[in-house]
């Protein structure tokens, strides 16, 4: 019996050709981890920068670790970076489904013809898959192997249950070439007679990926470098079928430390974590594109890119092959940045719900506030501990007053405050402007640096020792009544 090559013809003529294909394959097993969203990045940047295609396709053939609501994170993650999809499971496109488990029967089909072309085989012993996927299983010939398609198709016929393992070569080399590795050859006797289809019919990941890259016309597959050992495999089942190879592009792990990959269980942060702990996406993505690639020519020296930079400068020449180590400090800084340079709007923005979740009381302008933030913020979340004390007078210690820069100690700072508390009760102009000015004018005239008259008087109205903003522009927020109120708690709190 031969296969009916009619299928696998017009599976052929759908497979779009002629411009660079890219895929980003996840599989929807929680949330999207930091080396996850530099493939993504880097996918997209090769793609775009080809003016190509960019897939995006769920790999769900691993059914016993699928989470729910995982793929919504995956869907939520690229919309949010700006990683816009041309072909996808919500989207469609020529060479749909683009979910794995929706391409059930055509993996069925494929290693049946593998097996025909010789480069597959029916396998009916009982090893387990578990052993195979750690690499404890023992590496000889498979019984199975020498069994003639008759023989095989027979127990088939009787019911016999079986997976369909690869013939792998037992002489001889396999030699690959990687962007960014160069030539890799390895010798087949180290390779094993991987299962390519399950029992249950479903495919296992090496066996589904190569299928549907090639059906897909991904010209560009680019993976994590723990996936280098495989890829001799992949070749080979190129090579059965006689199909073009992609051209391969391995990336080097993102590490925590020089010893140790990131993981979620060590407690390293995916993007949505990042996201929480107030980072920006577009920092977030501007840091992960260079854990791992740097820019090359004119652009080398550049740190900063938006998405369309990287767009335009993105070079698989310039993807490294040693590890990148990811740098919270590092990250930190780009968001430093980015914060700063938002436009006063969008700063708001951001800021808003970080602010209210100290400052509730809504007579103090969230405006006004963020004004004085963002050029003293590294991330959102730094905010709430900022402004704690809008809301509330905090307790603090009668030694903040005490300031060697400001000449101030307790009993100059008591003196400050009951000066000035009079001159401010009498201020009709309560604004930046005229609180500014008359603490200025009053200091001139009373003889004394401007800060030995603003540091008590802050000291008063905040409760710490770090504020975000001078004491001109928390008494205006803050307003005539409640400045004066704080002053008066300062003065008996000097005076005890």
């Amino acid at each position: 019996m031969s296969v009916d090559m009619s299928y696998f013809e017009q599976m052929e003529a759908k497979i779009p050709r002629g411009k660079v294909r890219t895929r980003f394959a996840p599989s929807p097993t929680g949330y999207m981890h930091v080396g996850n969203l530099r493939t993504a990045l880097y996918t997209y940047l090769i793609a775009r920068h080809a003016k190509g295609t960019f897939v995006l396709r769920i790999e769900d053939t691993d059914q016993g670790r699928l989470v729910e609501g995982a793929t919504d994170v995956i869907y939520r993650t690229m919309a949010e970076c700006g990683l816009h999809h041309d072909e996808g499971p919500d989207v469609g496109g020529p060479v749909a489904p683009y979910i794995q488990s929706q391409r059930r029967d055509t993996y069925g089909k494929y290693a049946e013809l593998l097996v025909e072309r010789g480069g597959a085989y029916y396998c009916f012993c009982e090893k387990a898959e578990s052993a195979e996927d750690s690499g404890d299983f023992e590496r000889e010939d498979d019984p199975c192997r020498s069994l003639t398609l008759e023989q095989a198709r027979a127990r088939i016929a009787a019911g016999e249950p079986y997976v369909i393992r690869q013939k792998i070569p037992h002489e001889g080399t396999t030699t690959f070439h990687d962007a960014s590795f160069g030539d890799i050859t390895v010798e087949n006797k180290t390779l094993d007679d991987q299962i390519l289809l399950k029992r249950d019919g479903m495919p296992t990941y090496n066996f589904a990926n190569v299928i549907d890259d090639h059906l897909m016309g991904i010209t560009h597959v680019v993976r994590g470098s723990e996936y280098l050992s495989s890829t001799p495999k992949y070749n080979l089942i190129y090579e059965g079928f006689g199909w073009e190879v992609p051209t391969y592009v391995h990336c080097s792990p993102v590490m925590r430390d020089a010893q140790h990959k990131m993981s979620k269980r060590n407690g390293d942060p995916s993007y949505e974590d990042l996201k929480a702990q107030g980072y920006l996406t577009e920092a977030i993505l501007n840091y992960v594109a260079l854990l791992g690639w740097s820019p090359r020519g004119e652009r080398a020296e550049q740190e900063f890119f938006t998405l369309d930079e990287l767009v335009e400068a993105f070079d698989i020449a310039g993807i490294s092959k040693s590890p990148a180590i990811f740098d919270i400090e590092k990250l930190t800084y780009f968001n430093a940045n980015y914060l700063r340079s938002l436009s006063a709007e969008d700063f708001h923005k951001a800021a808003l719900p970080f602010i209210r979740q100290s400052v509730k009381n809504e007579a103090y302008s969230s405006e006004e506030i963020a004004a004085l933030l963002q050029a003293r913020c590294e991330k959102l979340t730094d905010i709430p501990e900022k402004v704690d004390f809008f809301d509330a007078l905090p307790e603090y210690d009668v030694a903040f007053y005490t300031n060697k820069k400001s000449k101030t100690d307790a009993a100059v700072s008591l003196d400050m405050l009951q000066k000035v508390l009079p001159r401010l009760e009498a201020l009709s102009d309560w604004s930046n402007d005229g609180i500014h000015d008359l603490l200025v004018n009053y200091a001139a005239e009373l003889g004394v640096k401007n800060a030995t008259l603003m540091w008590p008087l802050r000291i008063a109205v905040a409760g710490k020792l770090v504020t975000p903003g001078g004491a001109v522009e928390l008494c205006r927020i803050l307003g005539r009544e409640e400045t004066l109120r704080r002053i008066r708690v300062g003065i008996e709190k000097l005076s005890a």
